[in-house]
């Protein structure tokens, strides 16, 4: 096992370090920006990261438009494969850059790429890891998993909306108890919609936030409720009709 994880862990740090010169290669292509401007040209932690960023990539938006977006793609999609913390930052800004079709289609097809990259990374390195030190919540998962087989596309947009499990858990225990790819991506890029929605709307007033908590308002939990009973729905009347007749 130690030789294995010692393998493993090396090709991570490769395909991470290869990410992460194409990031580079991103960035290089990016408009002239003064000092000031360059300093806020990172991953937002906090709302002030976030609007001082929405000021710099508004600025360049339309001058730059495929340039600016394919680095908001990048990012996006970069940090969702190695479950680097700051997406939800990234969502309230694409509400303030973009119109909203096209800021939820954006943050959908980054969340579903992203989490499918990590479900390969985990395929193809992370088994030693899940095994050892995620061995049992994996198991309960597992055991969830087999109950909702037959309606699996609607558990994983339940999962999704709802916080019961990390999102990371979720795209690294994927692989290991056998849920397929294009069932955890169209899942994922359904469920992330509702929540995404949240936080697009948020965006539009983006400097009238001060926390990400703000984004999120008990109307808003209220209608992810609702949306997360609907999306398992099916699979509750489909076993209830199921014991029926058996």
């Amino acid at each position: 096992l130690c030789g294995s994880a010692r393998t493993s862990l090396l090709i991570l740090v490769s395909i991470f370090l290869s990410a992460a010169f194409l990031m580079f290669l991103v960035y290089k292509n990016f408009p002239q920006l003064s000092e000031e401007e360059r300093e806020c040209i990172k991953v937002p932690r906090d709302m002030d990261d976030a609007k001082a960023l929405g000021k710099v990539l508004s600025k360049y938006k339309d001058t730059f438009y495929v340039q600016v977006l394919v680095a908001y793609f990048a990012t996006y999609v970069f940090l969702q494969t190695f479950a680097i913390p700051g997406s939800i930052f990234l969502s309230i800004l694409s509400g303030f850059l973009y119109p909203f079709p096209l800021a939820l289609f954006l943050v959908c097809l980054c969340s579903g790429l992203g989490a499918s990259f990590c479900y390969m990374l985990s395929y193809l390195v992370g088994r030693p890891v899940v095994y050892r030190y995620l061995t049992e919540k994996a198991v309960k998962w597992s055991e969830q998993v087999e109950r909702h087989r037959e309606h699996l596309i609607n558990y994983i947009i339940f999962l999704r909306i709802t916080p019961f499990l990390p999102n990371w858990f979720i795209n690294i225990t994927s692989p290991v108890i056998n849920v397929p790819l294009k069932v955890f991506f169209i899942g994922t890029f359904l469920g992330v919609a509702p929540p995404s929605f949240v936080a697009i709307k948020a965006g539009t007033t983006l400097y009238q936030l001060t926390t990400a908590g703000e984004a999120v308002s008990w109307n808003s939990v209220f209608v992810l409720m609702i949306l997360a009973i609907l999306s398992i729905l099916p699979a509750l009347f489909q076993k209830k009709l199921k014991q029926k007749f058996e």
